[in-house]
């Protein structure tokens, strides 16, 4: 009995503490997000944006690279 009223203390505690915390932000991003800077969409979001886009351009770009260089590999025979 004990552990069913702990329980349902937990659950109350659980959903009704986090509901009210959170301040809706869409209209601030919005604002972000059309203003006419001439930057792309994807480059909006300031200098986390840039960095993000750097990092996923160079793992691409290596990836691409590497995978020619292992198929480049592979296509000539090999000294036994």
């Amino acid at each position: 009995m004990r552990a069913l009223r702990v329980s349902q203390a937990l659950i109350r505690s659980f959903s009704s503490t986090t509901r009210h915390h959170f301040q809706n932000r869409v209209p601030e991003k919005q604002k972000l997000f059309q203003a006419d800077n001439d930057l792309p969409v994807h480059l909006k979001g300031g200098g986390t944006d840039n960095i993000l886009y750097r990092l996923t351009m160079t793992l691409t770009l290596g990836g691409s690279v590497y995978s020619l260089y292992c198929l480049g590999w592979a296509s000539f025979p090999h000294k036994k």
